[in-house]
């Protein structure tokens, strides 16, 4: 019951955390790094996608919107704007932005996979 009340206050505190990232002056990079876990295999991959654009990991189309950083701290706390469909679902697993320094804020619900943001890049 505790866990279902942390859980509900940080669903909660979730916009005011993206309006706070507003207020910081950022940098878009062309890049989002990820990384992906097949749960079933332990396997880990990392793959990149540009902004914009759409990669396929496993049974899972990977869409990158926008992919940010901190202006004063490029190596800080990046976030990015994704889309996450199973090819075999209708609707989205998961839409939204994803911090990749709390990636359990606003994560992945998926039965076999996970994906996490690992940083932006320019390259």
């Amino acid at each position: 019951m505790i866990l279902h009340r942390l859980l509900a206050a940080a669903v909660l505190a979730l916009p005011m955390a993206a309006q706070a990232q507003e207020d910081v002056p950022v940098v878009t990079e062309p890049f989002a790094i990820l990384r992906g876990l097949d749960r079933l295999s332990g396997e880990l991959t990392e793959f990149q996608v540009q902004a914009g654009g759409t990669a396929i990991y496993r049974d899972l189309v990977v869409s990158v919107a926008e992919c940010r950083v901190p202006r004063d701290n490029p190596s800080g706390d990046a976030y990015a704007y994704l889309t996450i469909q199973d090819r075999r679902a209708s609707e989205p697993n998961f839409q939204g932005w994803m911090v990749a320094s709390s990636p359990a804020l606003n994560a992945l619900d998926h039965m076999r996979y996970d994906v996490w943001l690992i940083r932006c890049s320019n390259s």
